[in-house]
């Protein structure tokens, strides 16, 4: 067979270049729509060592370290598989993001403006395009020996590519999967005509699906309804609706007995004539749809779907697809699932799905749309999250080639690194405090853990120890604590203690991007700060035990502020209240020191655009009760808050 070559498919002793195969666990970081008696079945079935029920899967992070992770449990179980892969544009992980009207006026005010990729997106694009079509060519065969691996043996793949590198994507697949197993090439007219063609090159309007099998598949013919030109054969109609007399099929005794029976059949005078039937027009399913797909208009600005994702395919097209390609309760997997059309439609269609993208706010679109669907089956959102970043500091700092580093030279080695990028000196002689910046002392946090209300307690202690004594004594009363993750209550609880024993606490998250060797090496890593939320609690007036009404809760957001660096000037401008920062927020009403539970939210829509800054909760019984508050921005960033209420 010829073979295609590109640079890097081959090392430099003419070895095939295997794929990255790292297994890390998932963690799960929320469970959404799930009732309190799910709840407490699937922590039933965890404590009796049983799998739980089935959960579909919402997950951010890179598909280099999702697909290999997720092979353990799914290898040669998954149905169907719809690939939206990037193109060579940069538009692929930009998205817009819309500031809503505010509140304290009448005025419309909506302003907009493009998100452009953050740094961990322009790795992966990089990843996919840096060296132009060679890393592409490398990027897919990669991702299609995984998607094999998962594909059950009657499962089928579409990968939709642009006119650009279609022929060069199929000579892959064909490679990966087999020149027997290629299937189909789709032509969907994406472009209505009518658009001006240029004088010197032809006009493109089309994407192009690629299916491939893995073994043997069947499709479920699909149909599109017959046009008014074929309608109007049906010039007779009786009390069973239009027909119109065509020549007879072949048919058993038994059912021409039948349509005799009916009056369907009509014998012609002529012995040697062929009798005719009644052919009616509700009998018809329709056109059967071809590879040539003419009858789905792309999405656009003022359609009910539209999310602002440039790169949205409609649901249309993805309800094709899924209805032709797999049955219910099959298992669907979408790895680039961008505005989260895949998963929508297959939650719709009665589908198992895992929906997989590396963006913050793809993740968070597809929560709001799925939310939107009536009665959506509980599902979970997931990351690879300290497990990622425990295979990088392992592969970055413990000396692997020599062998000779300690664990305890692989944290330095760590801290110093993030040191580093967050513009410090380090320090030595203490425990959690790990250098200067500006006279500020700073902490870095682990990789695997969150930082702790009690790590605040030991690094506000061991700071005032330390006032006064040697060359790295503190110049200022502040810390700057940065970590990956941070306890829920951390902003308020730990900032208070500190505050009491006048110590200026700021808490700063540690960006992915510091993974991100090129990134590094760019001057592109920022520390952010951590958004802080207000809420305010009113508890029931009424002591009586007897009624749910006298165990009423009522949350009311009262403030939310947000460090705005990342989001231009004069679009900050145009952010007259603090509410005009949130998109979403969802309350865990009785959580469990577990999984944050979405058991109530609350988001803005096209249509519904204004925010509802009340929820209301009613106990059963009268009791402590921790309360979990999520806020989610316009950019897709998420803020937590832990509320601590007693119901008597």
């Amino acid at each position: 067979m010829t073979e295609l070559t590109w640079e890097g498919k081959y090392d430099e002793q003419g070895r095939r270049v295997a794929p990255l195969r790292v297994t890390l666990p998932f963690q799960t970081i929320e469970a959404v729509n799930e009732s309190a008696q799910q709840r407490q079945r699937t922590l039933d079935l965890f404590s009796a060592g049983r799998d739980a029920e089935w959960r579909n899967r919402l997950i951010w992070g890179d598909k280099k370290y999702v697909l290999p992770s997720l092979l353990d449990e799914f290898a040669g179980k998954v149905n169907l598989i719809y690939i939206d892969p990037p193109f060579n544009v940069g538009a692929d992980f930009s998205f817009t993001a819309t500031i809503p009207d505010d509140p304290d006026t009448d005025e419309d005010e909506t302003t907009s403006f493009v998100k452009e990729p953050s740094v961990i997106e322009q790795k992966a694009y990089r990843d996919t395009w840096g060296r132009g079509l060679d890393s592409y060519l490398q990027w897919t065969y990669d991702t299609a020996v995984f998607l094999r691996d998962l594909l059950h043996e009657t499962g089928c793949v579409y990968i939709h590519v642009d006119w650009r590198v279609a022929h060069y994507v199929k000579v892959v697949m064909d490679e990966v999967f087999g020149y027997q197993n290629f299937m189909a090439d789709i032509i969907w007219k994406r472009i209505a005509s009518g658009r001006k063609a240029t004088s010197y090159k032809w006009l493109a309007v089309d994407d192009i699906l690629l299916v491939y099998t893995k073994g043997s598949h069947a499709i479920h013919p699909q149909y599109q309804p017959y046009s008014e030109e074929y309608k109007k054969r049906f010039v007779y109609e009786d009390e069973r609706g239009p027909y119109f007399w065509d020549n007879i099929g072949t048919y058993s005794q038994e059912r021409l007995k039948q349509l005799e029976a009916e009056g369907r059949i009509k014998y012609p005078d002529n012995p040697n004539a062929k009798p005719r039937m009644k052919n009616y027009l509700w009998e018809g399913k329709g056109v059967i749809v071809d590879n040539v797909w003419t009858d789905i208009a792309p999405v656009n600005s003022q359609a009910i779907e539209d999310t602002g994702y440039p790169t949205q395919k409609p649901e249309a097209f993805l309800e094709r697809i899924i209805k032709a390609s797999s049955n219910e309760d099959d298992l669907v997997l979408d790895c680039f699932c961008g505005s989260g059309t895949t998963a929508v439609v297959a939650e719709k269609l009665n589908r198992r799905w895992i929906a997989c993208d590396l963006g913050r706010f793809a993740i968070h679109t597809t929560r709001k749309r799925l939310l939107s669907i009536e009665n959506v089956r509980p599902f979970v959102v997931q990351n690879l999250g300290k497990y990622e970043r425990q295979a990088w500091q392992r592969e970055a700092f413990n000396g692997q080639k020599t062998n000779q580093r300690t664990e305890a030279d692989t944290q330095r080695a760590y801290i110093e690194f993030i040191l580093s990028l967050y513009h410090a000196r380090p320090i030595s002689g203490y425990v959690w405090l790990h250098g200067l910046n500006r006279g500020r002392m700073v902490h870095v946090g682990a990789v695997d853990a969150p930082v702790s209300v009690g790590d605040v307690t030991n690094i506000v202690t061991e700071f005032k120890k330390s006032i006064g004594k040697g060359k790295d004594a503190p110049a200022t009363n502040g810390i700057d604590i940065l970590g990956w993750d941070f306890a829920f209550e951390i902003n308020e609880v730990a900032r208070q203690q500190a505050a009491q024993a006048n110590v200026n606490a700021r808490f700063f998250r540690i960006p992915r991007d510091v993974m991100d060797k090129k990134a590094v090496e760019q001057g592109d890593i920022r520390f952010f700060e951590l958004a802080a939320l207000s809420v305010e609690v009113r508890l029931p007036k009424s002591k009586k035990t007897s009624e749910v009404s006298g165990r009423d809760v009522t949350l009311t957001l009262s403030d939310f502020v947000i460090p705005p660096d990342d989001v231009p000037q004069d679009v900050q401008k145009a952010i007259k209240h603090w509410s005009q920062w949130i998109d979403y927020w969802a309350v865990d009403w009785d959580n469990k020191g577990d999984t944050f539970h979405n058991e109530w939210q609350t988001y803005r829509t096209r249509k519904s655009p204004d925010l509802q800054k009340d929820a209301t909760h009613g106990y059963d019984a009268p009791g402590e009760y921790r309360i979990m508050v999520k806020v989610i921005d316009i950019l897709g960033n998420d803020t937590t808050k832990m509320l601590k209420v007693e119901v008597k």
